[in-house]
């Protein structure tokens, strides 16, 4: 199975008969797969509380704490309705996968703790992450609260580490500034780049007035321009209390989502998003769920699972 978290299934039956010499279809391969991943419950993938305990005792140094960094996001992946093998598929369309990276920062190393992406809403997203919250000892940690402009993330991510700081992703952040300075400045401008990284400076300092103000000042040249400015001031005024990226900075705080994007892109994207893959909405949440159990260290407690699963099942049969 970890073959194909890999690569598609087809290539997982060849790559499985060069190995072994023996046949096994690529249908049979998806549906073992199928097998696998719903005996992968969040519970068995995220490590338990003494895993999680260890690594956070591994990057700790006398008083000085680790952060933990605690970021969401979403990534779209192509879906599509479930039909028979030889029936006509219908229309697909992209839907988002919610997840969660968690991750710790050392004053040498980054340290790995849990994943975990699925195709579903936000309220299974906040289910999900208060059960992984419940294993961190967040009293031995300093957090971290990650992530851009979504309202989803964080009202789930305060809910379940209440004492994290929130941090408002700076490259976010910069995009939204950058397009009003191509509204009103026009394109690569030098006249735009200037207020751009102005206003970047004022906001790495937390001078989240001094911006607001600079922009009431700004008169705007085209419509396009002017419903842009207004829309910055309302994400500042929205997100004020997650800038002062200096003092983050000081603090050995990331100002920076990578840490969940690289997530998205190697635990969805490099699978989930080849050409031409659609996916049924159980297949592809059995594929994350597999594809991070394998990326938290948890895989051979995932087979374990869906072993005494399939043997117990095999009892009830020959003894309903």
């Amino acid at each position: 199975m970890k073959v194909a978290a890999q690569v598609p299934f087809d290539c997982a039956s060849e790559i499985f008969e060069d190995l072994t010499g023996q046949q096994a279809s690529d249908h049979f391969i998806h549906d073992a797969f199928e097998d696998v991943g719903e005996h992968a419950p969040l519970e068995t993938v995220v490590p338990k509380a003494d895993e999680i305990a260890k690594r956070i005792e591994s990057v700790s140094t006398g008083k000085w704490r680790p952060i933990l960094v605690v970021a969401s996001d979403g990534a779209h992946l192509p879906t599509r309705p479930k039909a028979k093998r030889d029936a006509k598929r219908g229309a697909g369309q992209y839907k988002e996968a919610k997840g969660f990276r968690i991750y710790l920062v050392s004053k040498k190393r980054i340290v790995h703790v849990a994943s975990w992406h699925q195709i579903q809403n936000e309220e299974h997203f906040g289910v999900d992450l208060a059960l992984a919250a419940g294993r961190i000892p967040q009293d031995k940690v300093r957090m971290a609260l990650l992530g851009d402009g979504a309202d989803w993330l964080w009202k789930h991510m305060t809910a379940c580490f209440p004492d994290g700081r929130e941090v408002l992703d700076f490259y976010h952040c910069s995009e939204h500034l950058y397009e009003v300075a191509k509204a009103q400045y026009g394109e690569k401008s030098s006249e735009g780049l200037e207020w751009v990284e102005a206003a970047l400076c004022r906001l790495f300092y937390g001078e989240v007035g001094h911006t607001i103000a600079g922009l009431r000042r700004m008169k705007p040249k085209t419509p396009q321009a002017e419903e842009l400015i207004r829309k910055l001031i309302g994400y500042l005024k929205k997100h004020r209390k997650r800038f002062n990226y200096r003092s983050l900075r000081l603090g050995g705080f990331p100002i920076g989502s990578g840490g969940i994007e690289s997530a998205n892109k190697f635990i969805c994207h490099t699978r989930m998003k080849r050409s031409g893959a659609w996916w049924v909405k159980v297949t592809g949440n059995s594929m994350l769920r597999i594809r991070c159990a394998v990326y938290n260290g948890t895989y051979d407690e995932v087979f374990e699972h869906y072993t005494h699963a399939s043997l117990s099942k095999g009892a009830l049969a020959r003894h309903p």
